[in-house]
């Protein structure tokens, strides 16, 4: 089994092009996140944590299999998979973390840097929507959507309803979550000792890009190096295909 957390506001569908050329091999799952399309929420929305997201991730394992499973997450989905391995280590075999968020990792002067920047973000979509907003945080990632390589054949996302409304509930609740998460040394030095194969992974055109540089600090702490996958910060969307090739190198090299 292949766990795919998602990235930012994206839902289940937002690998669809990846999930394609992973389904002959592993049987694929990934879900709507809570809040976003058709995980509804019972009460009012909050602020959430990765945690909750970690237990959410944990919770849909339990169901599926009582077998680790291989993890693929990227991005907001790489920081739950860490936490995911952390509180819940009997579930996961191997973590492919794709530049994920470990911003305590980081230089003091960066993380100040990214956080501004989010933050910087959240008062956008409270001041101007959430259009402007997810332009900050695109800027902040590095990700040009004017000059965006992708491979033949793959489509940008449409902007739909559902998207819409997930990217706002992103920036207004996922955010909070996203600026303070507090994985550091000590709690890599812990993910040490569960026995998980943890992947740090970088873009291979993001080497610039703060992301990269806290794949490059989880892996110091790990005491590994960074694997590179085709495209940048979103490339799991952008080059399907060259991606799920790498992962299956990957995920064969440490079965």
């Amino acid at each position: 089994m292949l766990l795919v957390l998602q990235a930012g506001e994206g839902d289940a569908g937002r690998t669809s092009y990846l999930v394609q050329q992973l389904a002959d091999r592993y049987t694929v799952v990934t879900y709507d996140r809570r809040g976003l399309s058709r995980s509804k929420l019972d009460g009012p929305p909050g602020p959430l944590t990765m945690e909750t997201h970690a237990d959410d991730a944990s919770a849909l394992l339990t169901h599926l299999t009582d077998q680790p499973a291989h993890v693929l997450g990227s991005g907001y989905g790489a920081a739950i998979g860490l936490y995911l391995s952390l509180r819940h280590p009997q579930q996961v075999r191997t973590l492919v973390a794709h530049e994920a968020p470990t911003l305590r990792l980081l230089p003091a002067a960066t993380r100040e840097r990214v956080v501004r920047g989010v933050a910087a973000a959240e008062r956008a979509y409270h001041n101007d929507g959430w259009g402007p907003a997810m332009k900050q945080m695109a800027a902040l990632s590095g990700i040009d959507l004017t000059t965006l390589e992708m491979e033949p054949g793959v489509d940008f996302q449409p902007m739909t309803v559902d998207r819409a409304a997930n990217i706002e509930f992103f920036v207004k609740y996922d955010g909070p979550a996203f600026r303070n998460c507090q994985l550091d040394a000590d709690d890599i030095a812990r993910l040490k000792q569960t026995g998980i194969r943890v992947v740090p992974a970088g873009g291979c055109i993001s080497q610039d890009i703060w992301a990269y540089v806290c794949a490059e600090a989880l892996a110091d702490e790990l005491g590994t190096a960074v694997v590179e996958f085709p495209g940048g910060r979103n490339g799991h969307t952008t080059h399907p295909r060259a991606f799920s090739a790498r992962l299956h190198q990957v995920l064969a090299a440490v079965a």
